[in-house]
């Protein structure tokens, strides 16, 4: 129960609805009755002002006492009152001092009795004149509303009661007023509940349908079919189109990192096999006589390259695997990039040499200190050095700027090369894992489509910046950041 999104929802709409509609029939049964109460009340009031000017008028001309006064005008009271009982929707009734009823007109078999007794009519005189829901202690069958009006005389100086002007109604108008309230609140509800299971029906509709599709999307990717997306309209922009958008662009990533590791296993595999093919064949012909011990020198160091080939291959795959676990750690010192530079283009003299590549180089500063990790900096330079000599066509220049920012207190080092560059919708996958460009494939055999990677991440990792410029077959440039070194020197 209450399993699905849309029980969830109906469930919840319905509540907040119920309490909604409660807490309005509160607020209008309050305001109603009091509203009612005051109305009545107040013509009530009016009425018995009427009925006590009468009464005062009468005993001032006939100087008799009210219960006296009343009995001798009772017959001009009923017709006189008549159109006040009408007006105010009450009985009249008229009490003396004693707790005699002298005088009723309106209801039938309204009082029990015709006799009050002394404290309760002391009760009755003592609720001062106002609007009030009782039976007035047992003189009437039921409780009513009732208005007292005290007719009140001054004998040596002190008050005392000559009568009681009462009119009672029964609350059964109000009552049936506010039964229709009620009813009309109950129907409003059901309305309003009917139209929401509809509204929750569609919103939850809405809702649910790309959360079903994105489980059928990871059902799908989870069998290795990365092809499907979730539909997206344009003009929506609500949480679950964003989540959509976001999902199809994760779908994206994962199925080019599929093709990046499918193309790397592939050239992995290759990358392996051919050299271990070599060695094997080498170390055979070796041992069975096939190459003759005056060749195994030259064989010798052969096979010593695919070793150094093979140990390269392993060792980026390493630093992959320790940059993905959260194993790389830096060990930032000072030294001078200049040097190193330097030193990497002498690493690849004899290349250099055989490809009749002219080298450039150019500093703001020599020597230009930094402050990072000095092997990851080695890495970096050595595998975009390495990948611009493999690019770069003979007669060919490779150009190495060392530029300062002053505004940022930073190098910007920049390794330039003509040859094949980069077509332009390569230039933002260069840096993934596993990617080798389709232009440059012909030219590299080696490659692993790592050793970008690997540079992008450790520049990352030092919290600066690395870009790549480039014109197909015109140039290439690859620029990044360091920080200067900032002691005095």
């Amino acid at each position: 129960m209450f399993k699905t999104i849309y029980s969830k929802y109906l469930v919840s709409f319905a509540l907040l609805l119920g309490f909604g509609f409660f807490t309005i029939a509160l607020i209008i049964s309050y305001v109603f009755t009091n509203y009612s109460l005051n109305s009545k009340a107040d013509i009530m009031n009016k009425s018995a002002k009427v009925i006590y000017s009468t009464i005062i008028k009468d005993m001032g001309e006939s100087k008799e006492s009210f219960s006296n006064t009343v009995k001798e005008n009772k017959n001009d009271y009923h017709s006189l009152f008549g159109s006040l009982t009408d007006y105010s929707n009450s009985s009249i009734v008229l009490i003396d001092n004693e707790g005699n009823v002298v005088f009723k007109n309106g209801e039938n078999n309204l009082i029990k009795n015709t006799k009050i007794s002394e404290e309760d009519l002391n009760k009755i005189w003592n609720s001062q004149n106002g609007a009030k829901l009782s039976d007035l202690n047992g003189l009437f069958h039921t409780e009513r509303f009732n208005y007292v009006y005290p007719i009140e005389e001054t004998v040596d100086g002190e008050k005392s009661l000559a009568g009681i002007i009462l009119l009672s109604c029964s609350d059964s108008g109000m009552q049936n007023v506010f039964d229709r309230i009620i009813k009309v609140i109950i129907f409003l509800s059901l309305f309003v509940f009917l139209a929401a299971i509809v509204l929750v029906y569609f919103i939850s509709k809405k809702i649910t349908a790309p959360i079903k599709q994105i489980s059928k999307a990871v059902d799908s990717y989870t069998k290795g079919n990365f092809d499907v997306r979730i539909p997206v309209k344009e003009k929506d922009n609500d949480e679950i189109t964003t989540l959509a958008v976001a999902f199809n662009n994760m779908a994206k990533e994962l199925e080019k990192l599929e093709k990046n590791k499918n193309t790397f296993i592939s050239s992995i595999s290759h990358d392996l096999k051919t050299p271990m093919t070599s060695i094997q064949g080498f170390i055979e012909g070796m041992i069975d006589g096939t190459i003759p011990a005056e060749r195994q020198g030259y064989y010798l160091n052969v096979v010593l390259k695919e070793v150094k080939r093979l140990s390269r291959l392993v060792n980026s795959l390493l630093d992959v695997s320790r940059m993905e676990s959260g194993g790389l750690k830096l060990n930032p010192t000072y030294f001078d990039v200049c040097e190193m530079a330097r030193l990497i283009l002498i690493s690849f003299e004899e290349k250099i040499e055989k490809s009749k590549i002219n080298i450039e180089f150019e500093a703001d500063d020599d020597p230009s200190r930094v402050f990072a990790d000095r092997d990851a900096i080695y890495q970096v330079i050595y595998n975009i050095v390495g990948n611009a000599l493999k690019f770069t066509y003979e007669n060919g220049i490779l150009r190495i700027e060392i530029r300062k920012i002053e505004s940022e207190n930073k190098y910007s080092i920049s390794i330039y090369n003509t040859g094949i560059g980069i077509k332009k919708e390569e230039l933002e996958h260069i840096f993934d894992r596993f990617y080798k460009a389709a232009s440059s494939s012909g030219l590299d055999k080696t490659g692993t489509g790592l050793g970008l990677y690997i540079a992008k991440t450790k520049i990352q990792a030092h919290g600066e910046k690395i870009t790549v410029d480039s014109e197909y077959e015109k140039y290439c440039r690859f620029t990044f950041t360091l920080s200067i070194d900032e002691r005095k020197q």
